[in-house]
């Protein structure tokens, strides 16, 4: 296939190797590349590697807008299932009250996280019954914003099966009992 005018593949070869000289026989050591890794493609990697797996579950808690609650309004709510003696009970304050949080005070943002981490540890510890304080609001500047947050997180939790304003020696519309679930383990 090939005619006398065109070169050879071997020629070819011949002739770009021809200054070329042959690595000199014996022991080979590879150079350690020079470039150093920054700390950023560390962690890249590293988490790619999964590495870095934590345990907390991210926060899904809205900081986004809420439906407002008046400041001295009553809250109850329950999710479906709850059987209506269970709720009744909950609101005549009749369950042991195994924790507390109180939340006045506190910006919308640490109201959020530490009422996320209570949640968790009450269900990490098998505790059901508690109550949430974050008070009134009704002199703040945005009355009732802390108890509206409130309101709408214990709805979006998916621990929580109960709320109601608690009994006015408990902090009335200031304060909430909550239930949470039963954890698997109890079960």
């Amino acid at each position: 296939m090939t005619s006398g005018k065109d070169p050879s593949d071997e020629d070819l070869f011949h002739e770009a190797m021809q200054d070329v000289s042959p690595v000199a026989k014996g022991r080979r050591q590879l150079q350690a590349s020079q470039s150093k890794e920054t700390p950023g493609q560390r962690q890249r990697r590293e988490d790619a590697a999964g590495a870095n797996k934590r345990a907390v579950e991210p926060n899904f808690l809205t900081l986004g807008e809420v439906e407002a609650v008046a400041p001295l309004a009553f809250v109850e709510w329950k999710k479906d299932g709850v059987q209506n003696a269970v709720f009744r009970k909950l609101k005549q304050g009749g369950y042991v009250l195994q924790s507390s949080l109180d939340l006045h005070r506190k910006t919308v943002k640490e109201a959020r996280q530490l009422l996320f981490n209570f949640i968790l540890r009450m269900s990490a510890s098998d505790q059901r019954s508690a109550i949430i304080s974050p008070g009134k609001g009704e002199f703040s500047a945005t009355p009732g914003r802390l108890k509206s947050y409130v309101v709408h997180w214990l709805t979006e939790h998916p621990e929580v099966i109960a709320f109601c304003s608690a009994e006015r020696h408990r902090g009335g519309v200031g304060a909430m009992y909550v239930l949470i679930r039963k954890s698997q383990q109890s079960s």
